[in-house]
């Protein structure tokens, strides 16, 4: 089974950059969409009706913000749009899907740039989800999180650490979060298969960093432990363009 994470910066630019072929060709069985940045209303009929695919949005109250979106192959047992707490699902960032095997968590978490309130919303979104996550683990589920984090664990994971030890997406409280979830057990499967530096997600489109791999790894897959048996392979696919994320891309033995 294949499973493709990606945060495509507006779900509408995408297809015009040749989103829907990159689906066809890849052909994954689940695909994660983060940052859609579109209400249903607004897509046209191909991005709805992707061939083979049956397909889940969710937006928030604000046009041209935030989004997350799911398609897929596999039929869910059960769809979960939102965190069920009006302070986060306003901003459209979560869908959570069962699929009997697993349970999977497609988010886009909070962005903490706008100031010290909106690193407090991400901190607050990050425990919240948290606890969602151990309750479903209570009931016996595995747990695949993906999306689009939005911050750099380790040093490694982003080209500049020292320059942006005081930048949100690397901050002490930031990365603390991802210490702790690491503590709980839960594993950031992409290290499992691949420890090199360089490695990145997200490359800032202002300054054309993507041209000299100046760039953040903040997408992931995060999994519980009963998951990593199932899993065979992770990977990054730096080469994909078309936004300023590239997709991550999780397989497994199922």
């Amino acid at each position: 089974m294949k499973i493709v994470s990606w945060n495509v910066n507006g779900i509408r630019a995408a297809e015009r950059r040749g989103f829907i072929e990159f689906v066809e060709k890849e052909n994954p069985d689940i695909l994660c969409i983060q940052e859609t940045k579109a209400h249903t209303e607004q897509l046209s009929e191909k991005l709805l009706n992707i061939a083979g695919f049956t397909c889940h949005f969710y937006s928030g109250e604000k046009k041209g913000y935030s989004g997350v979106a799911i398609y897929t192959k596999l039929e869910p047992k059960n769809v979960q749009l939102g965190l069920a707490n009006p302070k986060y699902d306003v901003e459209g960032r979560t869908i959570r899907i069962d699929f009997g095997d697993f349970v999977l968590d497609n988010s886009y978490y909070p962005n903490g740039g706008r100031g010290p309130e909106r690193v407090r919303y991400k901190l607050d979104f990050y425990e919240e989800i948290l606890a969602q996550w151990e309750a479903l683990r209570k009931q016996g589920k595995k747990i695949i999180a993906t999306g689009d984090f939005n911050t750099a664990h380790k040093e490694i994971d982003l080209a500049r650490p020292k320059e942006n030890a005081k930048v949100t997406g690397f901050l002490p409280e930031e990365r603390a979060w991802l210490d702790k979830i690491t503590e709980m057990g839960y594993v950031d499967i992409f290290r499992k298969f691949n420890q090199e530096p360089e490695q990145y997600t997200f490359w800032d489109q202002y300054t054309r960093a993507r041209l000299r791999n100046i760039g953040w790894r903040i997408d992931y897959f995060w999994i519980s432990p009963d998951t990593v048996p199932l899993v065979t392979d992770a990977k990054i696919r730096m080469e994909v363009e078309g936004s300023d994320h590239c997709p991550i891309e999780l397989y497994l033995n199922l």
